[in-house]
């Protein structure tokens, strides 16, 4: 699980990173000093869950939350702030949460635990059966489908694994969900798609997936949905 702080001051941005640490001790935590340079990360990779101080220069907490109403993925927001007066103006970007800045070690764990439990309940999976085991991978971390014979391969943020089925067997299971078949032998999560051209499907990793012409169509038409 991936968490982001985004505050300008820096010494109360390494309290807090320490602090969640302390909370969440298997999660990867990454700081940000600046809203630009936090949307710039966030266009590359969507975390599960943001801390973000509402009043910063530049790009604020409220410019941020707005931009994040056009994000398939959405992180569950939590506004850190010194100014209880912002919290209802806030209130129209849906946060999932607040915290009081001067209160942030008494309140961080409830709202972390609360935050984690809701994540978990909301993320949808994909399971199959290889080598004799059973496993169980969320979809925000499959990247991508590939046929391999009477076999399919599947590549995730965390490895990849090969079990029997064939790529239409799993497009009838996954279309609804975000992937798009590019190709007879390719079934794509478009939420890792960051270049579509006529004949090849670039990923956020660098990874480059052939379009099949039969699919391209369709593909990029679900791709321009998405992205708009």
């Amino acid at each position: 699980m991936k968490i982001y702080l985004c505050d300008d001051e820096k010494k109360i941005l390494e309290d807090m990173k320490q602090m969640v640490q302390q909370c969440q001790k298997n999660c990867e935590v990454n700081t940000y000093t600046s809203g630009m340079e936090l949307v710039k990360s966030l266009k590359e990779a969507v975390c599960d869950i943001l801390l973000l101080d509402i009043d910063m220069p530049g790009l604020s907490g409220m410019d941020i939350a707005k931009w994040l109403v056009n994000l398939e993925k959405k992180p569950l927001l939590i506004f850190v702030t010194s100014h209880d007066e912002l919290v209802y103006e806030s209130f129209q970007y849906h946060p999932f949460g607040f915290i009081r800045k001067d209160y942030f070690g008494n309140e961080i764990k409830k709202v972390l635990d609360d935050c984690v439990k809701e994540s978990l309940s909301s993320t949808k999976y994909f399971n199959f059966r290889t080598e004799g085991k059973d496993i169980r991978v969320p979809l925000s971390e499959i990247k991508y489908f590939e046929a391999d014979g009477n076999y399919l391969k599947v590549f995730t943020d965390n490895g990849r694994y090969r079990f029997r089925s064939t790529v239409t067997a799993v497009e009838n299971t996954l279309g609804h969900q975000g992937f798009i078949r590019i190709h007879k032998g390719f079934l794509v999560n478009q939420l890792g798609v960051r270049i579509f051209s006529g004949d090849e499907a670039q990923l956020t990793d660098g990874t480059a997936l052939p379009i099949g012409k039969t699919y391209v169509e369709e593909a990029k038409n679900k791709l321009m949905r998405y992205m708009r």
